[in-house]
């Protein structure tokens, strides 16, 4: 897979400057921000996307550890929302601390 990523820099850079933006909007973003400073931010993630990417082609797993990252975070996600289903269903039991 590393031969392929490296034969192929374009497809590398992409991949790397989604899983980027994907993993800000998931995990940092609260809020909209004004349309300068937003551009500005993803300005500053394609340029530490090519830091990544010239890692990526000296054959340092970048890729393979940012998917593991937002297969974490869907894992994540897909609990949190078993949880909410499961509590607005009530299915939900109350542990209670008998002092044992």
């Amino acid at each position: 897979m590393q031969d392929w990523l490296s034969n192929h820099p374009v497809i590398t850079y992409v991949i790397i400057l989604a899983c980027i933006m994907y993993i800000f909007n998931a995990v940092f973003r609260v809020q909209r921000l004004p349309l300068l400073k937003e551009v500005l931010v993803h300005l500053i993630m394609a340029i530490g996307a090519f830091v990544l990417f010239i890692l990526q082609i000296d054959k340092l797993p970048i890729i393979q550890c940012m998917a593991v990252a937002i297969i974490m975070m869907m894992m994540l996600r897909g609990r949190q929302l078993y949880d909410k289903l499961r509590k607005k269903n009530g299915k939900s039991e109350v542990k209670t601390d008998s002092g044992q």
